[in-house]
C-alpha cells in the first residue's frame, strides 16, 4: 500500500486506481502488488524499478542472458524458492550471495534467504529486479523444466503415444504406452504391414531431456517418485538429493512404463520390486543406467544409477590416498595370494576402488575374473560376469564355477551371506588373490562380521591381508582453497581427536600452524565440487592375526592398531580438511 502511494506521489499511478491494483493482486496473484503492476501495464517497467530501488533503499540488479545460472550457485537456492518468492541468485562476490528480489517488502522471502545464509555459512546482499527480468532469467534457469514443458503441452491423457525400444528387440518391437493405462501392445500400420515410430513422443522427450540433464549436471542417481499430488524428479549431485523437475500426475504411468521398457522390465508387475539397465549415448558418450523399481504408497518409485564409462575406472594414484595407505594398497594387490575386504554403505565409492585395485595389476600376465552385480564398468583384460540370483547364478555359485576357470585374481562384487564367505575364504587360502565388499561400519568392524557370519577365525587369521573402510565427502574446489592461521577450535580438536596417538608417529600427520579454508567463490558458491573418499585401513601382520585367532573384540583390535599408529576415518577426513581437500565442515559427518 505505501509502495502504491508513492507510485501516486510521483504521478505515475492515479489513488483511485490503487483499490484496483490491490484487488488485482489479492484475486489473482497472491497478494503481489509488483506482479498486478506488470501484468496489468500501468506503469513503465522501468519507472517501477526506480522507484522500488529508492523507496526500499536497495541497489537494481542488472539482469541479463549472462546471469549466473551454474548449478552450484542454483544449489544455495533450491528451484521451489526461486519461485515461491520469486527471487534469482545473480552470482558470488567476494563471498557474498547477491540476490535479485522482485518484492523486497516479503518479509517471508527475507527470513528465507536468512535461513539458506545461516544455512550454507555464506552472507546475501539482496537487490531489487523487476518481473520481467525475473521470468526472464527463471526460464533461462529452469533448463530442464521449460524443456519438459513444451513435451507436457503435447501431452494429453487420452492419447496413444507410440516409443520405441532398444537394446535387442527389433523395428517391430513397439510399445503403445497409454497415458491413463500402459499397457504393451503391438500396433503396426495397415498399409506397410510395419510399426509405425513417433520418434518426437512427448513422453520420450520427457524422459530424455530427464535424462540428459542429469548426465550433463554430473548427477550419480535420477529419483523418480509418485508423492500423491504430483511426480517429483530428483537428481543426486555430490551426495545431496534435489527437486529438478515436478510433473503432473496425469504422465507418471507413462514416464515409468518408458523407463521399464528401456530397461526391458515387466510393465504388468508393479507390486513387486524389479531390477534392469540400459545403455544411452549423450554427447558422444556411452552412458548406462542402471534401473531399480520399488512399489510405495503412491505407485512405483523408480530409481536410476547414472554410470559414465569413460569416467568410470581410476587409477589408484587418483583415489587420494595417503602415502601410507597407497603403500599399503600396493603391497596388498602384489601379493600372490589373500583377502581384501573394502566396508562401506551403498554409494560410497567401494566399486571405484575395487576397479581402480583391478586398474594396477598386471592383466596380461595373469587371468583377473571378477563377479559382479551388476557388471559397472568394462575393464579391458578382466574377464567380467554378473551374477543373477533369479536364476540361481549368484555369487556363490560363481565362486563355485570360476575356481575351474585357473583364475590368479578374483573380485567378487559383495560377500552377502556365509556361503559366499566361506568360498572366497577358501578361495585365498588355496592360492587366489580376492578382493570383495562388505557392510560394516569400520575396517576393524570386518573381523567381527565374517565371524558373525559363521566364518571361523582360524580362517580369518591367515587369509585377510588389508581390510578398508570408506565413504564420500564433498571437495573442495581448487579455486576455493584460502590458506589461514590455524583457529584455536580446530587446534582443539585436532589435539582430541589425536591424544591417544603414539607420539613418535605425530610428525607423520604432516599438521602445521596453517589450515586451507573453504571459501565461496564465483565458480563454486558453496566451495565444493565433486567428491573423493576418506578411508580407514590396517594390514593384517603377525601380530594381528594372534588377536584374530583369540576372537576378538573391535575394542581389542583398535587398542593394538591404535599403537601401530593407525589412522581413523574421522582423522583421515580431519587431516585432509586441514591440508584444503575438503571442508571443515565435512568432518563432522565420520
Amino acid at each position: 500500500m505505501d509502495f502504491l502511494q508513492e507510485l501516486v506521489k510521483q504521478n505515475l499511478i492515479t489513488a483511485e486506481s490503487i483499490q484496483s491494483i490491490l484487488s488485482q493482486a489479492q484475486e489473482k496473484y497472491n497478494g503481489n502488488i509488483f506482479v498486478a503492476l506488470h501484468e496489468m501495464g500501468l506503469v513503465d517497467a522501468k519507472e517501477i524499478l526506480r522507484v522500488k530501488s529508492d523507496f526500499f533503499a536497495l541497489p537494481t540488479a542488472t539482469v541479463d542472458d549472462t546471469t549466473s545460472s551454474d548449478p552450484a550457485i542454483v544449489r544455495l537456492i533450491p528451484q521451489e524458492t526461486i519461485s515461491h518468492y520469486q527471487m534469482i541468485p545473480l552470482g558470488l562476490e567476494n563471498g557474498v550471495l547477491q540476490v535479485g528480489l522482485v518484492n523486497p517488502a516479503s518479509t517471508e522471502a527475507i527470513d528465507a534467504l536468512q535461513f539458506i545464509s545461516s544455512k550454507s555459512g555464506t552472507p546475501f546482499k539482496m537487490f531489487v529486479i523487476g518481473y520481467e527480468d525475473y521470468l526472464k532469467v527463471v526460464k533461462k534457469q529452469e533448463g530442464i523444466s521449460s524443456e519438459v514443458t513444451d513435451a507436457l503441452d503435447e501431452f494429453k491423457t487420452d492419447d496413444t503415444l507410440l516409443v520405441q525400444t532398444t537394446g535387442q528387440n527389433t523395428e517391430s518391437d513397439i510399445i503403445d504406452i497409454t497415458a491413463s493405462n500402459a499397457q504393451l501392445t503391438g500396433k503396426k500400420n495397415t498399409d506397410t504391414g510395419k510399426t509405425n515410430l513417433v520418434e518426437d513422443a512427448p513422453v520420450i522427450k520427457i524422459v530424455a531431456v530427464t535424462l540428459r540433464h542429469a548426465v550433463e549436471g554430473n548427477a550419480s542417481d535420477i529419483h523418480i517418485e509418485n508423492t500423491g499430488s504430483e511426480v517429483r524428479v530428483r537428481f543426486r549431485v555430490d551426495g545431496t538429493l534435489h527437486t529438478s523437475l515436478k510433473l503432473p500426475l496425469n504422465v507418471y504411468s507413462s514416464v515409468v512404463a518408458r523407463v521399464k521398457i528401456l530397461a526391458k522390465l515387466r510393465l504388468d508387475e508393479k507390486r513387486k520390486p524389479q531390477d534392469g539397465g540400459f545403455s544411452v549415448k549423450i554427447s558422444g558418450r556411452k552412458i548406462d543406467f542402471r534401473v531399480s523399481t520399488f512399489p510405495a504408497y503412491h505407485g512405483e518409485k523408480v530409481v536410476l544409477r547414472i554410470l559414465d564409462q569413460e569416467r568410470g575406472v581410476k587409477k589408484l594414484s587418483d583415489l587420494n590416498l595417503r602415502p601410507d595407505h597407497l603403500e599399503m594398497v600396493k603391497n596388498a594387490i602384489s601379493l600372490p595370494y589373500g583377502l581384501i575386504v573394502i566396508s562401506g554403505p551403498t554409494g560410497s565409492g567401494k566399486s571405484t576402488t575395487l576397479y581402480a585395485m583391478l586398474n594396477e595389476l598386471d592383466k596380461e600376465g595373469k587371468n583377473v575374473v571378477s563377479l559382479e552385480n551388476p557388471v559397472e564398468y568394462q575393464m579391458e583384460g578382466v574377464t567380467q560376469s554378473q551374477v543373477m540370483p533369479e536364476i540361481g547364478y549368484t555369487f556363490a555359485a560363481g565362486l563355485r564355477s570360476v575356481l575351474r576357470q585357473d583364475p590368479d585374481v578374483l573380485m567378487v562384487g559383495e560377500i552377502r551371506d556365509v556361503e559366499t564367505a566361506q568360498l572366497a575364504i577358501q578361495a585365498a587360502l588355496t592360492g587366489h588373490l580376492v578382493l570383495t565388499t562388505l557392510h560394516t561400519n569400520s575396517s576393524i568392524g570386518i573381523v567381527p562380521r565374517l565371524i558373525d557370519m559363521g566364518v571361523d577365525p582360524y580362517l580369518i587369521a591367515p587369509t585377510l591381508r588389508l581390510a578398508i573402510a570408506q565413504r564420500l565427502a564433498r571437495k573442495t574446489c581448487e579455486d576455493a582453497k584460502q590458506t589461514q592461521p590455524m583457529n584455536e577450535s580446530v587446534r582443539y580438536m585436532i589435539v582430541e581427536q589425536f591424544k591417544d596417538f603414539p607420539e613418535d608417529k605425530k610428525s607423520e600427520l604432516g599438521i602445521g600452524s596453517d589450515v586451507v579454508a573453504t571459501v565461496p567463490t564465483q565458480t563454486c558458491p558453496d566451495g565444493t565440487k565433486g567428491r573423493l573418499a576418506i578411508f580407514e585401513m590396517f594390514e593384517v601382520s603377525k601380530d594381528v592375526e594372534r588377536i584374530i585367532l583369540q576372537n576378538p573384540t573391535e575394542q581389542d583390535m583398535y587398542q593394538h592398531l591404535r599403537k601401530q599408529g593407525m589412522i581413523t576415518m574421522k582423522e583421515d577426513a580431519l587431516l585432509k580438511s586441514v591440508k584444503g581437500e575438503i571442508p571443515l565442515s565435512e568432518v563432522y559427518n565420520f
